[in-house]
């Protein structure tokens, strides 16, 4: 199945895309499910059902609405339900329904949930109206930050007298407190890892939404760098609202003109220098409402998923907004994050993966870190490389700090645990260098064994 998650610059339109985007699924004859928290009708109707019975909007689509509010009281009252014993152990009078309000930040476990519920459905494609861009960011990085937390707080190795504590609490005649909090801990970590999953997903894309222009762009360069950090694929950037060129009104045609500037070089920043598709929507002189207005929206896209403008006219890869999307492909393209070998000759790569097999020192993926190579300068040095196009040096910091790495670009961070064969390393140096940040790592002699 298929995951679009729809997220943008605020104001952008982004709601509308994903709309757009879902209704061309069904169109194409896939079986599609929108999710949205906004309560607009950008369907034509409110976006009524919930995320395990949706309604039925039309032929091969439907759509279901989060409700944090719902989704909170569900899952406090169950927490409450299961903690039953320890609550009552220590006195306390449990919370009923009616007396349940939803707390800042329900609408983020909410809407995980809600993706973690479609991903268990009868659904060919699922498009996600996300929040705003960065919002979206930190929150798909949440499951891997909340899971590193658990893992501080209660180590798996302390949980190894847990088969003791049927046998106290049968002594002591009460449930054990800990008991409890372990396995609390441990329910949640196997949820997250579940949301992880479906996020790290190949078959999950985002596509960014925004008004081209010279904020946007700047916006655009900033969050880059974010998504790459989190190891997020973006699919596509969505144009949103450009306005027709050749008018001959001065004011419009200035605004074609700038708005024209910046697309081109988020074609050559995302089609040309990376992975991603740019696609082009037209503004349609009033607020889209409407099955109608959302289809002909996605029949007037133009998409480019190469190094040619797609503005020119005899290019045959133009396409409407399902074409681009590609949803029929099953094996997605070369990772985005993948870096040719600069260091090390094909001989010397395979050397170096069948050195290091047994060290889970193999990072790839969609984490974004590559493999550690040989050096052949310095014969030894380890260099970790983490593409970060639109990174710049001013905004970047790095501090390793034990057995991981924190990794800082702009307002975003990421905390890397080291493999074991780096953890036995020392950092000797760090550059960025054409969006790829590559990190040297020297073997610590009072660390690894003689003879290596």
């Amino acid at each position: 199945m298929r995951r679009v998650l729809v997220t943008g610059l605020g104001g952008a339109g982004r709601t509308t895309v994903a709309a757009a985007t879902a209704l061309a699924a069904a169109r194409a004859g896939k079986r599609t499910l929108f999710l949205s928290a906004e309560p607009g009708e950008v369907l034509g109707a409110p976006v009524a059902g919930r995320v395990d019975a949706p309604a039925a909007v039309a032929e091969t689509l439907w759509a279901a609405r989060i409700e944090p509010g719902a989704d909170f009281r569900a899952e406090f009252l169950s927490l409450q339900q299961r903690s039953s014993a320890a609550l009552d152990l220590l006195g306390a009078r449990p919370l009923e329904d009616e007396e349940l309000t939803d707390l800042p930040g329900s609408d983020q476990f909410a809407l995980l949930r809600a993706l973690t519920v479609a991903a268990r459905g009868p659904w060919d494609v699922a498009v996600v109206d996300m929040p705003p861009l960065r919002e979206t960011i930190a929150l798909l990085a949440l499951p891997d930050q909340l899971r590193r937390y658990l893992r501080r707080l209660l180590p798996r190795e302390r949980q190894a007298a847990r088969a003791l504590r049927p046998m106290l609490a049968q002594l002591a005649g009460v449930p054990m407190p800990a008991q409890w909090l372990y396995e609390t801990a441990e329910r949640w970590d196997t949820e997250l890892a579940g949301v992880q999953s479906v996020i790290e997903s190949s078959n999950t894309n985002v596509t960014v939404v925004a008004e081209p222009g010279p904020a946007a762009a700047d916006a655009l360069r900033t969050a880059r760098a974010g998504l790459s950090l989190h190891g997020l694929d973006v699919e596509m950037i969505v144009a949103n609202r450009c306005v027709p060129e050749g008018s001959p009104d001065t004011w419009a045609a200035g605004l074609a003109a700038q708005q024209r500037k910046c697309v081109d070089q988020w074609v050559t920043d995302w089609v040309v220098r990376g992975q991603a598709q740019v696609c082009e929507m037209p503004h349609l002189g009033r607020d889209p409402r409407g099955l109608e207005d959302l289809a002909l929206l996605e029949t007037e896209a133009n998409c480019a998923s190469d190094e040619s403008h797609f503005h020119t006219e005899d290019d045959a890869r133009l396409g409407s907004l399902v074409l681009a999307l590609h949803w029929d492909r099953e094996e997605r393209g070369p990772d985005p994050w993948w870096v040719e070998d600069v260091y090390a000759t094909a001989a010397e790569r395979a050397r170096q993966i069948e050195a290091l097999a047994d060290t889970d020192n193999h990072w790839h993926g969609r984490n974004g870190v590559l493999p550690a190579e040989p050096d052949p300068v310095d014969d030894g040095t380890l260099v970790l490389h983490l593409r970060l196009p639109g990174a710049v040096k001013e905004e970047l910091a790095l501090v390793r700090r034990g057995d991981e790495l924190l990794i800082t670009v702009g307002p975003f961070r990421r905390i890397f645990p080291l493999p074991s064969a780096l953890r036995r390393c020392t950092v000797a140096g760090a550059a960025l260098e054409e969006g790829v940040l590559r990190v040297r790592f020297t073997p610590d002699p009072d660390l690894w064994p003689r003879g290596r």
